[in-house]
């Protein structure tokens, strides 16, 4: 079973020993102020800590909870018990520990018991009482005897038990989580391990609705196979092993003839199979169907046409089930998901709800919206008025079926204290990769326990340091790992703040001529950010953790070692910085190849510090290309919205129209799309189209074009309201940035196909020549394209470099991974030899007079050249 608490007191100390702790050698994070999670209620500290010896008693009669005995047994013996004495009365030990009848002693050390304590409710004291040591766990019930199990767990620090009381209880009913995704499930181990860890941190729900599981959806009228059902029936007992209530969720909203008695039955049919492996809490979801079809004929007949009619239908299945539940006598109330699960808008379906359905059946809501930023007490409380039954916050976080590619490992945040006294319980609908999830599922414990007090940077900083086992090199690492995941669109909107932060600051020291130590102290990060991922594999306390992130960590690791060698591409001279470029390249193309195994993340590559990390690579890349001389044909395209799937920004600027740039998002006022010249350049035409077949409206709807020569001081164009927007620059006119400013929020996607600038005066290039390839690639601006020789040169064979207007070089550069030739240049009629290329690369001076066409004459034999870019550098 993995429990997997973490030592992490002495870095997350959250409250001061208020007397100081006596005693032989208590550790130096003896407090237990600073020690228990989720944030106890009462807590606090005592006088007599002691240390825990190798002979223990322990009281337990024949009724104590199972699962609290075992948790104590297990305690005892991490903290070095070698003599468990375990009997229904005291045993007269130098320290007993108190699992039954324990109210005497409590009194004793002045600690009132657990009267007056709702359910899951539990005290613990443990101090010096009748020149003896005790440690005293009373709980309302089981459960509560078990949390308090679980918190003497986390208070015993290298044999030593500090002196402390906790009077303890949870804000919240339902606590924990719902396997509610769509994309590949969730593994049987994954499942049992993550019951452990509810019980652990003190929640109780688990609900399983997994999406892409048949029988819980499509075909949810048959029973599941015997082997499949086996392992419900293990699931159940593994909950009930950690106080876990298993919820077993049927969604027949596909299918259902609502009006069929035969329906009905098979849906509760499916329910009893559960509870005869020992379920007694369900849910049935009609969420994410289309409510406005109906599946027979008769339910038109009955229930009428509409959202009405479809609340109307559902209340009259749900009321069946509720009854079937009641009539158990021990099944918990039952659960539902509305089809309109979010906002608090009141509607027909609303009211069919709040008017037909059993009162005490339970709502699931996600809020405001299906993934909100906020979740607030107001807002809770109009939901709970709207659909006037109870309300359980589904919340869709960490999920991640909707954004391919990502891991959100950002904190949990945007959810208002207090929410427990509006609504029953929240619980979190988490990643497609189980252990991962943790990192959130640490903060839902604390939120659902005592929400009054929740901070989520608090809680994100002890998630890590739990996973990190309190290490403090791990945990740094996996502070990196996460800055690198932290956007979803959702609840996080700023990719790699602390990354991001860094990058800033090193272009504006490097601007300034800054070079060494701005270089210096971005690599420092780079650098760590690279060795984190090692770091994580070896340092994490659950090897799941670290299997289930691979794809992530091995990008991060790829993207990082890019930075270092973009940092050393713009220190190095020219021919050491073209080989760095190319490293550069290798390393992304390595990132952009990997892929989890999990859907609906096998198809994208994993996203890592996606508009910071390419951003800075792409600046870095063009400041190194301004000083070999290449001038981008093509800006690159840059934008302020996140992308969807693989549309990146770089489609907006591929002349291609049949590509496009595509937002994962509508923009908001102040969102922008735009390009980047690299340097500020004479600008002409401008033409932004957007739009495309199939998503006609999805494109800014309200914007203004506007140029920047330095990205803070911006000159308008034109405003538009169209899908394509287009304006001309005056004469003159110089900028490096052009962008389309959306100046309203919109409805709509963002979809750019392309984004036009040209530039007046541009010299162009005429490459003509052998042997057979791409030849313009070896002259259009761009050192990331390349003409790659489909065969080795043969005799004669020449790749001549035309320009548009003949001019005085300085020097001619060739950049290429291949190739050995004569270099010459032209004046008027005459070939001048200049030098000779070899292995691609070429720096050679080009005399005095105007040059009128470069020539690379091939050695025969010699391997097939691979040229990125010749560069004519012009003497002025």
């Amino acid at each position: 079973m993995r429990r997997l608490w973490a030592p992490v007191t002495a870095l997350l100390a959250t409250a001061a020993v208020t007397a100081p702790l006596p005693g032989p050698n208590p550790p130096a994070h003896a407090s237990a102020t600073a020690t228990v999670w989720p944030t106890p209620q009462q807590i606090s500290d005592r006088s007599d800590g002691f240390r825990l010896p190798r002979t223990v008693g322990l009281v337990a009669t024949a009724d104590a909870d199972a699962p609290a005995l075992r948790t104590v047994r297990a305690v005892l013996k991490k903290a070095g018990a070698t003599d468990i004495r375990q009997s229904a009365a005291d045993p007269k030990t130098e320290v007993t520990v108190w699992l039954s009848g324990g109210a005497p002693v409590l009194k004793g050390l002045g600690v009132a018991d657990h009267t007056g304590l709702g359910p899951e409710g539990y005290v613990l004291a443990a101090g010096r009482y009748r020149g003896r040591d005790h440690i005293v766990l009373d709980g309302t019930d089981g459960t509560g005897a078990f949390y308090a199990a679980e918190t003497f767990g986390q208070l015993v620090r290298e044999r030593w038990m500090p002196g402390v009381a906790v009077r303890d209880w949870p804000a919240m009913r339902y606590r924990g989580s719902i396997e509610g995704f769509y994309g590949t499930p969730w593994s049987h181990e994954d499942r049992l391990a993550h019951l452990d860890y509810l019980g652990a941190h003190k929640m109780n729900t688990y609900e399983y609705a997994p999406k892409d599981d048949p029988y819980h959806r499509e075909r949810w009228r048959d029973p599941y196979p015997a082997d499949e059902l086996a392992q419900l029936g293990a699931l159940v007992s593994r909950a009930r092993d950690n106080h876990v209530e298993f919820t077993f969720a049927l969604s027949p909203g596909l299918s259902i003839c609502y009006s069929s008695q035969a329906d009905v039955d098979a849906l509760i049919a499916k329910l009893e199979a559960v509870y005869d492996l020992g379920g007694r809490a369900f849910n049935v979801p009609f969420d994410d169907i289309d409510y406005g079809v109906w599946h027979c004929a008769a339910d038109k007949d009955k229930f009428g046409d509409g959202a009405a009619g479809a609340g109307a239908a559902q209340a009259y299945v749900l009321n069946k089930v509720q009854a079937w539940a009641r009539a158990k006598g021990d099944v918990h109330p039952l659960q539902m998901v509305p089809t309109e699960y979010s906002n608090v808008t009141d509607s027909p379906y609303k009211q069919a709800l709040r008017d037909k359905l059993d009162p005490d059946v339970i709502v699931h809501w996600t809020g405001v919206g299906v993934i909100p930023a906020t979740i607030t007490v107001d807002e809770a409380k109009q939901a709970e008025k709207v659909f006037g039954h109870p309300i359980l916050v589904w919340d869709n976080y960490p999920v991640n079926d909707y954004i391919a590619g990502r891991l959100p490992l950002a904190a949990y945040t945007g959810r208002e204290s207090g929410l427990s006294d509006s609504i029953t319980g929240i619980i979190s609908n988490p990643s497609n990769q189980a252990a991962v999830s943790d990192v959130a599922l640490f903060s839902f414990a604390d939120f659902g326990w005592h929400d009054a007090t929740y901070d989520a940077g608090r809680d994100w900083a002890a998630a890590l340091a739990e996973r990190a086992g309190g290490d403090r090199e791990t945990i740094a690492a996996l502070r990196a790992f996460a800055d690198v995941s932290s956007y979803d669109g959702r609840l996080h909107l700023t990719q790699a703040p602390e990354l991001a932060a860094a990058v800033n600051a090193f272009w504006r020291r490097w601007d300034a001529g800054d070079h060494h130590d701005s270089v210096r102290d971005l690599r420092t990060r780079v650098r760590a950010l690279a060795a984190a991922p090692a770091r994580i594999r070896a340092g994490v306390i659950d090897p799941a953790f670290a299997d289930e992130a691979k794809a992530w960590l091995d990008a991060t690791e790829l993207w990082a070692q890019a930075m270092d060698a973009a940092l050393d591409m713009i220190s190095h001279p020219l021919a050491r910085g073209w080989a760095d470029r190319r490293r550069v390249d290798a390393l992304v193309a390595r990132a952009n190849a990997i892929r989890d195994t999990r859907e609906p993340h096998s198809g994208t590559a994993p996203k890592i510090g996606d508009g910071v990390i390419d951003r800075f690579l792409t600046t870095a890349k063009a400041a190194f290309d301004r000083t070999a001389g290449v001038h981008a044909v093509r800006p690159a395209g840059i934008t302020s919205l996140a992308q969807y799937q693989d549309n990146a920004p770089a489609r907006m600027t591929d002349g291609d129209t049949g590509t496009y740039f595509w937002s994962n998002a509508a923009p908001a006022a102040g969102d922008w799309v735009g390009v980047d010249f690299g340097e500020p350049r004479p600008i002409g035409d401008v033409g932004v189209l957007m739009g495309k077949s199939g998503s006609p409206n999805d494109y800014i709807h309200a914007g203004t074009l506007e140029y920047s020569t330095d990205g803070s001081s911006w000159t308008p164009l034109a405003d538009g309201t169209t899908a394509e927007v287009h304006a001309t620059a005056p004469a003159g006119t110089t900028a490096r940035y052009v962008r389309y400013r959306a100046t309203a929020a919109g409805g709509y996607w963002c979809v750019v196909r392309e984004f036009q600038v040209s530039v007046p005066g541009q010299i162009t290039y005429a490459v003509t020549g052998g042997p057979a390839g791409d030849l313009a690639a070896a002259a259009d601006g761009s050192l990331d394209t390349a003409y790659t020789a489909s065969a080795a040169p043969a005799a004669g064979d020449a790749l001549v470099v035309t320009p548009s207007a003949a001019r005085r070089l300085a020097r001619v550069r060739v950049l290429g991974s291949a190739g050995t030739a004569a270099v010459e240049v032209r004046s008027g009629d005459t070939w001048r030899h200049i030098g000779t290329l070899r292995n691609g690369y070429a720096d050679l001076p080009a005399g005095d007079d105007p040059v009128d066409a470069v020539r690379l004459t091939w050695e025969s034999g010699s391997p097939a050249p691979s040229i990125s870019e010749v560069v004519p550098v012009p003497a002025e």
